[in-house]
C-alpha cells in the first residue's frame, strides 16, 4: 500500500508541476465546445437541444489529450522498468495511473462543464444531472484511456492509434450518460416517477460500467505493459 501511495503522490506531483497540461485540456474542452454555435447557428432553442450532448462529447475528446503521455514519459526515461521491478504489482500501477488521470483531467473537466453548458444555453434543470452523469462517466473514460495508452505505448503513431482504439469504447459510456440527462431534463410525456426511474437506471448502468472496468482494465493494462516492456 505504501508503494501504491508513493507512486500516486509522485505522479500527482508531476501532473501539478506540468500544470499547463491540465489547462490545455480545459481550454480545449471550452474552445471546441463553443465552436458548435458557429456550425448550427446561434438560435437558442437549437443550442439548448444539443448542449448537454456537446458537453459530454467534448469531455470525452478532451480526456484523450493527455493519455498518450500517461506511460510514454516513464517508458522513455526508464522509470517504467524500475516500477515494474519494484514490489508494486503492475495492476496497481495501472490503477494508480488511471486515478491520477482522473484527478488531473476528469475533475477539471467536471469543474469546467457548467461554464460550457452556460455558453451553450443549456437548461438549468440539466446542470445537476449532467454533473452527476459526468462524475460517473469520467472514471470509465480514464480506465479505458489507461488501457489504450498501455496498448499503444512505444508506437510511432501512438496518438492516432490511441484515438482510433479508444473512441469506439467511449461510445457506450456517452450513450448512457446522455440517456440519464435526457430522462432528468426532458421527460416530456413521462410522469415524474417514470422519469426518475429512467434517470436512476442509466446512472446504475454507468456505475456498473465503472465497476466492471475497475475489475478488468488494471489486469488488461498490466498485461499490455508487460508485453511492451519485453519488446
Amino acid at each position: 500500500m505504501k508503494a501504491f501511495l508513493a507512486l500516486l503522490r509522485r505522479d500527482l506531483l508531476l501532473a501539478y508541476r506540468q500544470g499547463i497540461d491540465g489547462w490545455v485540456v480545459v481550454l480545449f474542452f471550452l474552445a471546441a465546445g463553443i465552436l458548435f454555435p458557429f456550425a448550427i447557428g446561434p438560435e437558442p432553442n437549437a443550442l439548448m437541444r444539443v448542449s448537454t450532448g456537446v458537453v459530454l462529447s467534448m469531455a470525452a475528446l478532451a480526456a484523450l489529450l493527455s493519455l498518450d503521455r500517461l506511460y510514454q514519459a516513464d517508458f522513455d526515461d526508464g522509470s517504467l522498468d524500475q516500477i515494474a521491478l519494484s514490489s508494486l504489482p503492475l495492476e496497481l500501477t495501472a490503477l494508480s495511473k488511471a486515478l491520477v488521470h482522473w484527478l488531473s483531467t476528469g475533475l477539471p473537466l467536471l469543474a469546467a462543464a457548467p461554464v460550457l453548458a452556460l455558453m451553450l444555453n443549456a437548461p438549468v434543470a440539466h446542470y445537476l444531472p449532467m454533473l452527476v452523469a459526468l462524475a460517473l462517466a469520467t472514471p470509465a473514460l480514464s480506465l479505458l484511456g489507461g488501457l489504450g495508452a498501455a496498448l499503444t505505448m512505444g508506437s510511432r503513431r501512438g496518438g492516432i492509434l490511441l484515438t482510433l482504439l479508444i473512441l469506439p469504447l467511449y461510445v457506450p459510456v456517452l450513450i448512457f450518460a446522455a440517456g440519464a440527462i435526457g430522462f432528468a431534463g426532458d421527460a416530456a410525456g413521462l410522469s415524474v416517477e417514470a422519469a426518475g426511474r429512467g434517470f436512476g437506471a442509466h446512472l446504475l448502468l454507468l456505475a456498473g460500467i465503472d465497476l466492471a472496468l475497475l475489475a478488468v482494465t488494471p489486469w488488461a493494462t498490466a498485461a499490455a505493459l508487460r508485453q511492451a516492456l519485453r519488446a
